[in-house]
């Protein structure tokens, strides 16, 4: 694929954490299709093979490589071994995530945990051993994922909302930290998209009507219009770019909309 050199990421080495499937499937792909060298990491080994195998259409097949981000051996083995590999790591996409949806006074301690585990300290640990290297290069961009509810926390996922709040907090301090070594950090918060991890609540037709309602553009988003996003974040073009959110929601943070016609 003939890129503008602005917007070109070949030859990049990339790192993609839940990179199996949703989000992190979508934004691999993007990468591969674009001569990226794309390395997947998730839990299972099976659906990581497969989506390696569906998505290599670019110049390099893609790695598939297990890792749970709740494990922090698992994070240093994948690093390690991406390295030695590849032998630097120019681009993570830090986009692991779960989530369960419930009233706050039922959640277990437990659950709790397993949130906060692969979101938020998962995540802090894969960035902070990506970046590492990426220090001494003094080079570097981190993509972190981060959501809509850090504008305006949804029912029922209060967990998750707090743990994408303090992927917003841990964006602009590693920014602010490593921006001297050459390392810039940002973040993507997707509006609604009818992922994996949410499409049984976007598969009911009064929730389509509800999320279509209150997004401006009047639609759902899809996952393949956030690679637009990664691709500047990761270039050339974001170069100047560090310690942001970038909301790609089809307007819904722009605000808020009320049932009155004009």
């Amino acid at each position: 694929m003939q890129q503008d050199p602005l917007f070109s990421v070949a030859e990049q080495v990339v790192l993609v954490s839940g990179g199996s499937r949703g989000i992190g499937r979508a934004l691999a792909e993007g990468f591969a299709q674009r001569d990226a060298h794309v390395v997947i990491a998730g839990r299972e080994q099976a659906t990581l093979d497969q989506t390696a195998k569906e998505i290599s259409s670019g110049s390099h097949p893609v790695r598939a490589v297990v890792c749970d981000v709740a494990k922090p051996d698992d994070i240093q083995r994948l690093v390690d071994d991406t390295l030695a590999q590849h032998g630097r790591i120019d681009t993570l996409l830090n986009v692991a995530g779960v989530n369960k949806r419930m009233k706050v006074e039922r959640y277990t301690a437990e659950e709790y945990d397993w949130i906060m585990d692969i979101n938020l300290r998962g995540a802090f640990l894969m960035a902070q051993a990506v970046g590492r290297n990426m220090i001494v290069r003094r080079s570097g961009s981190i993509i972190n994922i981060d959501s809509l509810n850090t504008y305006a926390p949804l029912k029922g996922v209060t967990p998750y909302a707090m743990s994408k709040a303090g992927i917003s907090v841990m964006t602009r301090g590693m920014a602010s930290e490593w921006g001297p070594q050459g390392v810039r950090v940002n973040a993507i918060a997707p509006g609604f998209f009818p992922t994996e991890l949410a499409k049984k609540v976007w598969q009911q037709p009064n929730m389509q009507e509800w999320g279509k309602a209150n997004t401006p553009l009047n639609r759902l988003g899809e996952v393949g219009e956030l690679v637009g996003s990664a691709i500047f974040l990761a270039s050339q073009a974001g170069s100047f770019v560090t310690g942001q959110v970038l909301r790609v929601d089809g307007g819904i943070s722009a605000g808020i909309a009320w049932p009155i016609e004009l």
